[in-house]
């Protein structure tokens, strides 16, 4: 039931914000202070009329709400830490859009980390954000160190592998195999009749993972002769050129495989500043299905991964565990969203 002692409102408190506290926008809003913390924590409870003079108090004041304050009494913190590799490729967008919209409609805040590709890295924010007390935690991928896998199974929270597939996940996986996407790859381009293959990737575990499947499988075809470069993450446009020019040297290829849709437009670029005409005198393939895949010129056949499924799916998997408080894992523990191979001009 709403709190029924409103009080007269009372002038703008003056000075900084930190200084301000639920007390000060009680007095401005006239009503008592645990109406002030329904109407913050609890809105459900009161009165809209209640709580728009509440929150036109909070602005007034300049009030910040000790959000860790109320996570310790109720042993919440309505935080979710996400661990990403980078946010220089936009092949993580609809994913983390996804997901922030499915927490933030259930009032969950995020914490982004960026791990640099780096399971030490990973490591250390995960020792980091632990002390934050975290309700749950979303990792890309399923490459961690021991140190991490202990310390994310003792926190007993919900723990969320995404972009990959594991038989032995921390908790819940939601992804697709990139062993089987680079398998599948391989026997689509060899029955279109690509022999002389190129492979451009980064640094990436998932990315190396997918080439050495596709390469895997291609001998399997008797093709053993693949040109093979590797590059320091993250993918750029000019690493994608200077890979091209790496792989290119002395080969004649037909086709050149990217790790990334960034890696291959840069490929796209480099054939063009050689005079080669795509895919004539070389095909290329991309991975992601990045918004500008379809209108860079040729059109860039890609590998499609549902990003937002991914997120979406995420969001739902830590709202579930977080009302049944369970950790049991006997639901929602391995979703696999699948990959589409996308043929557009470019191969």
């Amino acid at each position: 039931m709403e709190e029924t002692d409103e009080r007269k409102q009372g002038d703008v408190v003056d000075g900084p914000a930190e200084s301000v506290t639920l007390i000060d926008v009680a007095r401005v809003a006239g009503v008592a202070p645990m109406t002030v913390s329904r109407a913050l924590h609890r809105p459900e409870l009161v009165r809209s009329a209640t709580q728009k003079r509440v929150l036109d108090a909070v602005r007034a004041t300049g009030y910040v709400p000790n959000m860790l304050a109320g996570g310790l009494a109720s042993s919440k913190s309505s935080l979710v830490a996400v661990l990403l590799p980078t946010i220089a490729s936009s092949v993580f967008a609809d994913t983390v859009q996804a997901l922030m919209d499915g927490l933030t409609a259930a009032r969950y805040q995020t914490l982004l980390g960026l791990t640099g590709y780096s399971a030490q890295r990973e490591e250390e924010l995960v020792e980091a954000i632990l002390g934050r007390r975290p309700d749950g935690v979303v990792l890309a991928g399923t490459d961690h160190t021991d140190v991490t896998v202990e310390r994310l199974t003792r926190a007993k929270i919900p723990v969320v592998e995404i972009w990959d597939l594991t038989d032995t996940p921390i908790d819940i996986v939601i992804g697709f195999s990139h062993e089987k996407l680079g398998e599948e790859l391989a026997r689509h381009l060899v029955k279109k009749g690509y022999r002389r293959f190129g492979v451009l990737t980064v640094d990436d575990p998932r990315a190396l993972r997918r080439a050495n499947s596709f390469i895997h499988e291609l001998q399997r075809h008797d093709i053993d002769n693949v040109s093979f470069e590797i590059r320091l993450a993250p993918a750029t446009v000019q690493v994608g050129r200077e890979g091209a020019s790496a792989v290119l040297e002395g080969s004649a290829l037909e086709i050149i495989v990217c790790s990334s849709d960034t890696l291959a437009q840069g490929v796209l670029a480099e054939a063009a500043s050689r005079g080669l005409q795509v895919p004539q005198d070389l095909a290329v393939m991309g991975f992601g299905d990045l918004s500008m895949a379809a209108h860079v010129y040729p059109a860039l056949s890609t590998v499609r991964v549902d990003g937002g499924a991914i997120g979406a799916r995420t969001a739902q998997a830590l709202l579930e565990r977080f009302a049944s408080g369970d950790r049991a894992k006997d639901y929602l523990v391995r979703v696999d969203t699948g990959f589409t191979i996308v043929d557009r001009d470019s191969a």
